[in-house]
C-alpha cells in the first residue's frame, strides 16, 4: 500500500462535487443542491472510488469476482448506516483524485493517507485505519529489538520507499529489491537481517499464514492514519459518515471487519 490539487473556491468546488456525482438517482432540487449529504439521500446511494487491484483493501477475488476488501466492506457499512447504497467506481490510483475533482464519485475509499499537503485540497473523514511501521526479523534473531539495532545490519528495502531512507537513517546496509516478496524472502533465507515495512503489510501476510518463523522486532512511534477523502464543500456529507464510523466503532463492526482481513484490530 500501504500517499493526495488545487481547490477553487468553497462553492465551486462543492458544485462540481454535488452536481457530477451523486444524481444517478434524480436531478438535484433546489432544496437539496448544495447539501452533499441530501445529495446521497435524494440519490439513494453513495459512490466511493476505488481501484478495485489494491489487495487486500480494494480487489475483485480470483480477479474476477465480486469487488471486496477491507476498504469495501467498511465503505458498505458506513452506506448501511447513511441508509443509501455504496456504488464503486473504479479507477487507477493516478486517476482517483482527479475523478474526486470530477465529480465522478462522492468519496475516495482507497487507503487515502491524511496528509497536510492533502488537506488543503481535500475534506476527510476521521481515520478507520491506523499503522505503524514494522522491523521485520527471523524470530530467533535477538540482535534487533529497536531501530537503532539496525546499525550495521543489512535490510531488504525497496530503493523508492521511505522505509529504505528510515533503514539507511539507522545505519542499515541496503539490499535493493523490488518490494515485500522479495524482501521478505530473503529474510527468511537469511541472507538479510531485517526489511522494514508498513504494519498492515505484515499483518496481511501473517494472515495467509505465511511467516511463522519471522516477528515484528520493533514499531515506529509515529504512525499513518487512512480515511475517506471528500472534494471540498462536503462538510454535511463528512459529518454524516463520521457519525456512522463513530457508531461502527462501537458497536464493533469496525474492529470486526478489520479481524477479518488482518487478525489484528487496526481501526484505531
Amino acid at each position: 500500500m500501504k500517499y493526495r490539487l488545487s481547490a477553487i473556491t468553497l462553492l465551486a468546488a462543492g458544485t462540481v462535487a454535488l452536481t457530477g456525482c451523486s444524481t444517478s438517482g434524480g436531478g438535484s432540487s433546489e432544496e437539496t443542491e448544495g447539501d452533499a449529504l441530501a445529495q446521497i439521500q435524494e440519490a439513494g446511494e453513495i459512490v466511493f472510488g476505488t481501484e478495485g487491484t489494491y489487495r487486500p483493501f480494494s480487489f475483485h477475488e480470483d480477479g474476477s469476482g465480486d469487488l471486496v476488501g477491507y476498504d469495501v466492506e467498511i465503505a458498505q457499512a458506513v452506506a448501511d448506516k447513511l441508509g443509501v447504497e455504496a456504488k464503486f467506481e473504479e479507477t487507477q490510483w493516478d486517476a482517483i483524485f482527479a475523478g474526486l475533482d470530477a465529480g465522478r464519485f462522492d468519496a475516495i475509499a482507497n487507503q487515502v493517507s491524511i496528509t497536510p499537503e492533502r488537506e488543503q485540497d481535500y475534506l476527510f473523514s476521521e481515520p478507520y485505519t491506523v499503522s505503524q511501521g514494522v522491523i521485520v526479523t527471523l524470530a530467533s534473531n535477538a540482535d534487533i529489538a529497536s531501530f537503532e539495532d539496525l546499525e550495521g545490519k543489512t535490510a531488504a528495502q525497496s530503493l523508492t520507499s521511505n522505509w529504505r531512507e528510515l533503514a539507511e537513517e539507522n545505519g542499515a546496509t541496503i539490499e535493493a529489491v523490488e518490494g515485500w516478496a522479495q524482501a521478505v524472502a530473503l529474510v527468511e533465507q537469511q541472507r538479510v537481517d531485517a526489511t522494514i515495512n508498513d504494519e498492515l503489510t505484515w499483518l496481511d501476510y501473517r494472515t495467509t499464514g505465511a511467516g511463522e518463523d519471522l516477528k515484528a522486532a520493533a514499531f515506529t512511534e509515529d504512525s499513518s492514519q487512512q480515511a475517506f477523502a471528500f472534494a471540498q464543500g462536503s462538510e454535511t456529507l463528512v459529518d454524516a459518515v463520521d457519525e456512522a464510523l463513530a457508531e461502527l466503532r462501537e458497536d464493533g463492526t469496525l474492529a470486526e471487519i478489520s479481524q477479518k482481513y488482518f487478525g489484528d484490530d487496526v481501526t484505531q
